[in-house]
């Protein structure tokens, strides 16, 4: 009792949720605000000869490892020396992992922050005491176990990269589903795709399952949303129909079938690569991530794709084709034409998809 009295007064609990929900989310986030957003801008800055973006871009880019470890604590609800704490686990977690960094910071940051919630305000040497508990549990772990696990996790990607250039018809429908799925359920699709570092083909399958759910959400259920359902979803994000769709799982269908149709299109007919930063493959057109992750691929490959064999490309009319077809075309006209069938055989009912 006394152990259970423990961790819950220091808010520590030991859930699927708290790590693999809220954990995942804000590290996804963290990425978002560091590797994506320092990758656009220092991409524009590249291709528009503006080097002041270029530098914000690179040293964003290099902050992405504190960034997404703060961004877990702070889903931890960690006190703030903890969070301040994991800014060094988060850059050693990051560096150590190598290309399966990512992984390593969820991991290690995890087990770091809550090690420094536990001595957290528990002695009068505080200042002293969380820091370096954080520190040393934390950057002692990178240093143990981010090699092997950035390792296996660039293993895991290069099979799932492998199999899509070997088999890209059935991999295509593979990959471009369970990423959307996973994309509209409440788990980081954008954190998996970056800590398996997944680009080329297997990436732009994934990009088009993350549309097919973004926008085929947002184009059948204008009717009841209208215009600010369009943006909420299609430019934010699927896991708002959560709620409907446990309550009418048939709702989910046509996304679904959506990224199935979408996927083997993407990787057969178009082959359609996103060597971008891996994170895009998972964002869909959440702030437009997705597409704009393809179109950074074509011009700077990102390192992890450019590991794998990746080169700058001049895109042609074929590749702008595919990119606007997968993206943001083929999604809403196939969901509506499957949702309107289903509407019409009362399988989907008015307000079903009501946010």
């Amino acid at each position: 009792m006394k152990v259970k009295e423990f961790l819950r007064r220091k808010n520590i609990e030991f859930s699927l949720k708290r790590y693999f929900i809220d954990a995942m989310g804000a590290m996804a986030q963290g990425l978002f605000c560091s590797l994506l957003m320092g990758t656009i801008l220092s991409t524009l800055g590249d291709q528009l000869g503006v080097s002041i973006l270029s530098q914000i871009g690179t040293y964003a880019k290099a902050m992405s490892g504190p960034a997404m470890a703060c961004a877990i604590g702070y889903a931890l609800k960690a006190d703030p020396l903890v969070v301040y704490s994991l800014i060094g686990v988060g850059y050693a977690s990051n560096a150590e992992g190598g290309a399966g960094g990512p992984l390593a910071v969820l991991i290690v940051a995890i087990v770091a922050a809550e090690f420094g919630k536990a001595v957290s305000k528990e002695t009068k040497i505080d200042l002293l005491v969380t820091p370096a508990v954080t520190l040393s549990v934390g950057v002692g772990l990178a240093v143990l176990i981010a090699p092997p696990i950035g390792a296996a996790a660039s293993k895991i990607g290069s099979f799932i990269m492998w199999a899509t250039e070997l088999q890209p018809f059935l991999m295509g429908i593979l990959v471009s589903v369970i990423t959307g799925i996973v994309l509209t359920l409440p788990i980081s699709s954008a954190a998996i795709c970056q800590v398996l570092t997944l680009t080329g083909l297997a990436g732009g399958a994934a990009v088009a399952g993350c549309c097919a759910q973004m926008v085929g959400f947002a184009v059948m259920s204008f009717r009841e949303n209208r215009w600010g359902g369009v943006v909420s979803q299609g430019l934010g994000t699927s896991m708002l129909q959560m709620g409907n769709i446990v309550r009418r799982p048939i709702i989910w269908l046509p996304a679904i079938l959506c990224s199935a149709i979408t996927g083997p299109i993407a990787t057969c007919l178009f082959k359609l690569q996103m060597n971008g930063a891996p994170i895009n493959s998972g964002m869909g057109t959440c702030g437009l991530c997705g597409p704009i992750g393809i179109w950074t691929g074509w011009l700077s490959p990102s390192a992890e794709a450019v590991s794998k064999g990746a080169v700058a490309i001049t895109p042609s009319a074929m590749d702008w084709l595919g990119l606007v077809l997968i993206c943001f075309v083929l999604p809403a006209v196939v969901t509506t034409l499957i949702s309107n069938l289903m509407r019409k055989a009362g399988l989907i009912r008015e307000g079903d998809l009501k946010l």
